[in-house]
């Protein structure tokens, strides 16, 4: 199930933000026993590169993640921690 959530995850990211490039991990193992992941939800980490980030601030980027994932959040996903960065950015930090 762990995998098949974290696929989904990805999956939704790279659709809906139009993504260049999504890495999620699933840190749920590091959080047993956390009130969260007795309720089911996964904890998770992901970086998104995506052109749709283009001027905005981190704030206004972490939204539209979460935006596109609200039928993950609660239900699937507990915590989610997340860098967001446009394709220039992520070509500044050694990325693609």
């Amino acid at each position: 199930m762990s995998e098949e959530r974290r696929a989904r995850i990805e999956s939704k990211l790279r659709e809906r933000l139009d993504a260049a490039h999504v890495e999620v991990a699933d840190e749920s193992h590091l959080h047993a026993g956390h009130a969260g992941a007795r309720e089911g939800g996964g904890h998770f980490r992901a970086v998104i590169v995506s052109d749709r980030f283009e001027g905005k601030n981190r704030v206004a980027a972490q939204r539209e993640v979460y935006a596109a994932l609200e039928d993950e959040m609660g239900a699937h996903i507990h915590a989610l921690a997340m860098t967001t960065l446009t394709p220039a950015q992520w070509k500044e930090q050694g990325g693609g």
